[in-house]
């Protein structure tokens, strides 16, 4: 899909390309590719002259690699975007090529943007630059507006699993955890786990993003001052995540200490049972061995029944005796 994005009045309005014709009626900022076609690709060429690297959206490309800027002024910047996804949270892989002058439509400065999949940032991005006059002014702002909206995406997300771990540390110190429930636990406390760990590394891929943009010296005084302060909100974002992962690993280990708990209870039953049988055992054993005692010959029939009496007996009173001391709550 091909999709690019003018200015008029101070707002960006989108428009859907199908067709090679169709590029020459619009002087874009931004040029926005979503899982582009070989034809999209052929297109973008021939008219504004930009070959798109075969890497572009290589995984396995490496870390020096992703931000450069050519001999002919073209900026390329490689992110990763979050989809916080309830099922399969990823990060998702952005290449960005910066035309500061596009000789082509005698303007100054277009963004092409090329990636897999919509992201929630390039919605929210669209949205509000519809409804905000003024918000856009230039390609460089763009890309500054999609990092900032990265950020604000990543601290929403941090709220989400504030409010899931909140959710979970109610049930964990509830103190009725039964294994059941702590299986429940462990596995929204794995996934949170998870997509913390996503949310900082992107926050850290951000920052590299937006460094080199301030390194190249591109932007102008007032895009400067917007960049440190995203520098400045992707900083705050460090030690949320840090205080999340504190809190993750106190939650795994009082889950796990509530299921040794339950283990540790089966466990006492099997010892009080041992326990208690003992003494019956004995004296099934001492009886059972056809020696001649003295009571039993004395006793006549009822030695049968005083044994079995005196079997009963010696596993109650263990019992009676476990029970006072409060081993069998």
């Amino acid at each position: 899909m091909l999709n690019i994005f003018t200015l008029a009045n101070g707002r960006l309005f989108q428009e859907e390309i199908e067709s090679l014709e169709e590029l020459s009626r619009f002087q874009p900022i931004w040029v926005d590719l979503e899982s582009p076609t070989l034809e999209e690709k052929r297109w973008v060429k021939q008219y504004y002259g930009l070959s798109i690297p075969e890497d572009a959206m290589a995984e396995d490309i490496e870390e020096s690699a992703r931000f450069y800027e050519e001999d002919n002024g073209e900026l390329h910047i490689r992110s990763d975007f979050l989809i916080a996804d309830d099922e399969e949270p990823r990060t998702v892989r952005v290449a960005f090529i910066l035309n500061l002058v596009n000789d082509t439509l005698k303007s100054k400065g277009v963004l092409f943007s090329i990636h897999d999949e919509d992201l929630p940032v390039f919605r929210l991005l669209r949205m509000r630059a519809r409804r905000m006059p003024g918000l856009i002014s230039d390609a460089k702002e763009v890309l500054l507006k999609l990092f900032d909206g990265d950020a604000e995406y990543s601290a929403d997300t941090l709220e989400d699993i504030y409010d899931e771990l909140e959710q979970a540390s109610k049930l964990v110190l509830s103190g009725d955890v039964t294994d059941a429930l702590a299986g429940e636990v462990l596995g929204a406390i794995a996934r949170q786990e998870d997509l913390n760990g996503r949310i900082r590394r992107n926050a850290m891929d951000t920052r590299r993003a937006v460094s080199f943009m301030m390194r190249s010296r591109m932007l102008n005084a007032e895009q400067f001052e917007e960049a440190r302060q995203i520098l400045r909100d992707l900083d705050s974002l460090d030690s949320h995540t840090a205080f999340l992962f504190d809190k993750i690993n106190f939650l795994m280990d009082a889950t796990v200490g509530f299921i040794n708990i339950n283990q540790n209870k089966i466990i006492k039953i099997f010892s009080v049972a041992s326990v208690a049988l003992l003494p019956p055992t004995l004296v099934a054993s001492l009886y059972g061995m056809n020696l001649h005692f003295p009571e039993i010959a004395w006793l006549g029939k009822l030695g049968y029944p005083y044994v079995l009496g005196l079997m009963i007996a010696s596993a109650l009173v263990p019992m009676w005796y476990f029970r006072k001391r409060g081993w069998l709550k």
